[in-house]
């Protein structure tokens, strides 16, 4: 892909124009992301507080009992928010979905067991495991580049 920029002394606001041939899921990424505006903080709810969780502290965010946690290195926290809003909030580099109620980032990730017959076993810094549901191992294996 190339890129060009082009400083224009009358623009009064930024503007990007995106020249292809068809739409792709990484132009359509790309749109996402040109879209956002200012990141929204995630709240992470423990106890009687409240804390921003910086995106870059979670291994996992997972859904359980009709609730939405964060397991951090310092803890778990719940979140008011969906998982699907949270896939949305979140980088799609490090983010991944790996099963229905689960997404975890993929730079807290310490190694991936593929030798399960279907599955995939992750592995994190917390000594904590996730596994890939079925449905989501190829998916897993492209992000990998397997």
């Amino acid at each position: 892909m190339r890129v060009e920029i082009k400083i224009d002394d009358t623009a009064t606001e930024p503007r990007a124009i995106i020249v292809t041939d068809r739409i792709t899921e990484e132009i359509n990424e790309m749109v996402r992301s040109l879209s956002r505006t200012a990141p929204q903080p995630i709240l992470g709810m423990r106890k009687e507080t409240v804390r921003i969780l910086e995106p870059e502290s979670i291994l996992r965010i997972y859904g359980a009992n009709g609730k939405v946690f964060a397991a951090t290195e310092e803890g778990e926290y719940q979140l008011r928010l969906r998982l699907y809003e949270l896939e949305e909030r979140l980088r799609r580099d490090s983010f991944v979905r790996i099963s229905n109620s689960e997404i975890i980032n993929l730079k807290k990730a310490l190694h991936f067991d593929l030798n399960l017959a279907g599955t995939i076993c992750v592995s994190f810094a917390d000594h904590s495991v996730s596994y890939v549901s079925r449905r989501y191992v190829s998916k897993i294996k492209e992000v990998l580049g397997l």
